[in-house]
């Protein structure tokens, strides 16, 4: 898969992800339509898209056997990386522990990897 289409099914995933998992209105930051995504963003969409896949392959796909706890875990870190890649000195919400993670941001990263894990398998 082009990692622009990757970088796309993370961002969407995840968007409608906050949809059904966040408490109340999200922020508006947090639905931007794709084409309205900065750069940086997409490129860590599609980092972190090419990262669980990669992890899939290697894994011969037996990390789908992961808990949905340890997959969210997976996308949370790869972020967490991004996150430093992309900023200095990022905001401490962008990298911020699992633990520290709202409920409703773990089950948004578990869903990604969990369509990731889709999309890969589909296309192998």
């Amino acid at each position: 898969m082009p990692q622009t289409d990757g970088a796309r099914l993370f961002r969407e995933t995840w968007i409608a992800s906050v949809r059904k998992h966040y408490p109340g209105e999200p922020k508006a930051g947090y639905v931007t339509p794709w084409d309205e995504t900065p750069d940086w963003e997409r490129h860590a969409a599609g980092a972190v898209h090419d990262q669980v896949s990669q992890f899939l392959r290697v894994s011969d796909g037996h990390a789908s056997r992961l808990s949905r706890e340890q997959k969210g875990r997976f996308v949370a870190t790869c972020w967490t990386a991004q996150m430093y890649k992309h900023f200095e000195d990022p905001k401490p919400g962008y990298v911020a522990d699992w633990s520290a993670l709202p409920e409703w941001q773990r089950e948004t990263d578990a869903d990604i990897f969990e369509a990731i894990e889709k999309s890969t398998t589909a296309h192998n």
